[in-house]
């Protein structure tokens, strides 16, 4: 579960940093899109990466056994 909290702030203030730059280059500078876009994606693959909850269950129902 803390997993799934970590992934879930982590995320969230990615996206927010993306969605920062990209207003800033809106804004300011047409360049910062080039940080802006990726961080903005980046934030969205940490945000909806289910795979990782479940090689984490896997990983400790191993342990467990041992």
């Amino acid at each position: 579960m803390s997993n799934f909290i970590s992934r879930t702030i982590t995320g969230i203030l990615v996206i927010a940093l993306g969605i920062f730059l990209i207003a800033i280059a809106i804004i300011h500078d047409i360049w910062v899109l080039l940080y802006g876009i990726p961080i903005f994606l980046i934030g969205f693959f940490i945000l909806f990466n289910k795979k990782e909850d479940k090689i984490e269950e896997i990983k400790n129902s191993k342990e467990k056994d041992l």
